[in-house]
């Protein structure tokens, strides 16, 4: 499910559009993707995330690049029936408005973030037909 972006749309509330730029390799090494996220602060965000690294199903890693630069991994980790979804994110703001009101705004850029990781948790719970545990 997470190493098909064409797919987050049809599950993941506040991905509103995601457009191939290059499909890869047979195990997605090389794509790249064009990703409009939106949340409930109404201010789109869009990046080319292209994917360095896929080991199917554990691991999808890549860089972003556009109004969000820097990398991101997505690491699947199962035991006794359980799976967890962890991803690591560290990137940086492009836009100039961000980055100006930043100082003061860090908390509802977080919450923002938090919201949409939320989002990609219920919508990928019910698309497996599994609980949602934890998200946070």
């Amino acid at each position: 499910m997470l190493d098909d972006p064409l797919a987050w749309p049809s599950w993941w509330r506040g991905v509103k559009r995601v457009d191939e730029l290059d499909p890869g390799d047979e195990r997605r090494v090389g794509s790249r993707y064009l990703i409009e996220w939106r949340s409930r602060v109404p201010y789109p965000v869009e990046f080319a995330f292209t994917v360095d690294r896929a080991e199917r199903p554990e691991l999808m890693d890549g860089w972003a690049e556009g109004d969000l630069n820097g990398r991101g991994c997505w690491r699947l980790f199962e035991e006794r029936g359980i799976t967890a979804v962890v991803y690591d994110w560290r990137v940086s703001t492009s836009k100039r408005w961000m980055n100006a009101i930043a100082p003061l705004a860090r908390g509802l850029f977080e919450r923002n973030h938090d919201t949409v990781m939320g989002w990609g948790g219920e919508g990928l719970a019910q698309r497996l037909g599994a609980r949602l545990v934890a998200s946070g």
